[in-house]
């Protein structure tokens, strides 16, 4: 009986081992290929960046979804608002870690704004180069708690808002 409870409990401890292992190799940092589209509701001027390799990017381990995606998008808008001068374009960012699948998306989209059905060409496309702009990976970001100060804060619009209904009726 000693022994089936010994190995019983070495195959419990195995067990967790690996798991972690699992757990740890699910979140491990990896390798994708990235490019980023902008536009903007207010002209007809698009951007393309060419397809870039980012080293040591996390992923949601439960979903697969590159962590803090929405960062490379902001990357691409403010080197268009700073570097450019374009303010309030709509940036989008493709990511895949097989490069042959994001090639195929890349040229699908060039293909929808470089072609019309009429033959004529109705954006103006401008294609970032490598040199000018780079995504950079994003480092997992700290979130501070709130203290008791941001807290006070917090209150002073509920407050207002209080006073505000009171006047309305």
């Amino acid at each position: 009986m000693r022994r089936l409870s010994v190995a019983l409990a070495l195959l419990l401890i195995l067990g967790g081992l690996s798991y972690q292992a699992f757990a740890k190799k699910k979140e491990a940092a990896s390798t994708i290929y990235i490019f980023g589209f902008a536009a903007s509701f207010t002209d007809t001027i698009v951007h393309f960046t060419p397809i870039q390799q980012l080293d040591s990017v996390a992923f949601l381990p439960k979903y697969g979804f590159l962590r803090d995606r929405n960062e490379y998008s902001y990357q691409l808008r403010n080197y268009l608002d700073q570097k450019q001068q374009m303010p309030n374009r709509t940036c989008v960012v493709f990511y895949n870690s097989n490069k042959e699948k994001l090639e195929k998306k890349y040229a699908k989209m060039k293909k929808l704004y470089t072609k019309a059905k009429d033959g004529k060409q109705h954006f103006d496309i401008r294609f970032i180069n490598d040199d000018e702009f780079h995504f950079n990976a994003v480092k997992e970001m700290v979130v501070e708690t709130a203290t008791e100060e941001s807290a006070d804060e917090e209150k002073v619009p509920d407050e207002k808002k209080k006073k505000h209904r009171g006047k309305k009726k």
